[in-house]
């Protein structure tokens, strides 16, 4: 199983430089290539691989891919929820690659992007219903921790996410999209009533899980985990249905097939109904919340395109970004 490829044009990492942080004689280093946001390598020194990750190149947005808070964020995850991948070494210093990274163990497993490994076509309710019990699991951890209650602070959590979502779409856009002016109002004139605060991952999606190469019921590792905070659960249930059935799964440049359409994968209301369930949660804020997570994944969109719109990246996948963003923008507005 290969999940790695050469490095692109631009995003070479200097090896000498890492070897001599590391300590080692030499390091080898090949990339991740499907992630959008962070840039993601497989380093290896000797018998040792691990994981490194740094911010996008370019000018980002203030405090996004913040990659000390996303150390310091598993260092208090992962004793309470095995799968976030255990942090290993920070480096703050922007000089050795030009911005902070980090170094996370290596797990091994698949990660479902635009179609199913051809012998797992009969496992769609294992994958499920393993989808389900980490997003359950997730959203029970306890938060007696300290280190866990200082992830973030939950009263006014959605009206804060409102806020500095649309600081983000207002910031990053490139054209006058007045639906979107209509989203935006929506959800800051309709904020549902706080609920009891959990763990929230903040971009729970199934490309974000690496399942069990040999069991697809077993998840491996949560991956992406920058955006992570204490708040309302529901954030991360309605973002995961947005994604569970893109709203521009059938867009003709969207970027791959909706692969949870389909028989024996659960239909977005079964899975918001098992998920209550089992957290004893009410749903009656999901539609908000479903609204507000294609409205966050068409900025997440919005924010890549403007990196390629104003030449700050060269890589040819965002070039028709904008279609999407439209799509969703669409999508996000016939709900309102």
């Amino acid at each position: 199983m290969v999940d790695t490829a050469p490095i692109r044009p631009g995003e070479e990492l200097p090896l000498a430089a890492l070897a001599d942080w590391l300590q080692v004689p030499k390091v080898t280093v090949c990339q991740f290539p499907n992630g959008h946001s962070n840039l993601t390598y497989l380093l290896t020194a000797g018998p040792d691989e691990y994981v490194l990750r740094r911010a996008p190149l370019g000018p980002i947005p203030p405090k996004a891919h913040d990659m000390a808070r996303e150390f310091r964020l598993l260092t208090a995850v992962h004793p309470h929820f095995p799968p976030a991948p255990r942090p290993i070494r920070l480096c703050e210093d922007p000089g050795l690659l030009g911005s902070p990274f980090f170094l996370m163990e290596r797990r091994r497993g698949i990660v479902i992007r635009s179609a199913l490994p051809p012998t797992w076509a009969n496992q769609c309710p294992a994958i499920s219903q393993a989808f389900l019990d980490c997003l359950v699991q997730l959203h029970s951890v306890p938060l007696a921790d300290p280190a866990l209650l200082a992830l973030g602070k939950p009263a006014g959590f959605v009206e804060r996410q409102v806020r500095g979502w649309s600081d983000r779409w207002y910031r990053a856009r490139t054209a006058d999209l007045p639906a979107m002016d209509l989203v935006v109002a929506y959800l800051q004139n309709n904020l549902p009533p706080e609920a009891a605060p959990a763990l929230v991952h903040n971009d729970f999606k199934l490309d974000n899980l690496m399942l069990h190469p040999h069991h697809p019921s077993r998840v491996e590792a949560v991956l992406d985990w920058e955006m992570t905070t204490l708040g309302d659960p529901l954030t991360d249930l309605g973002l995961a249905l947005c994604y569970w059935d893109l709203p521009d799964a059938d867009l003709a440049a969207g970027p791959v097939p909706c692969v949870t359409r389909g028989p024996g994968w659960l239909t977005r209301a079964e899975l918001a109904a098992a998920w209550s369930a089992r957290t004893g949660r009410s749903l009656a804020a999901l539609p908000y919340h479903e609204i507000l997570g294609i409205f966050k994944l068409a900025v997440i969109v919005q924010q890549i395109y403007a990196r390629w719109f104003h030449g700050q990246t060269k890589d040819v996948r965002f070039a028709n970004f904008d279609e999407r963003v439209a799509s969703l923008v669409r999508a996000a507005h016939s709900r309102l």
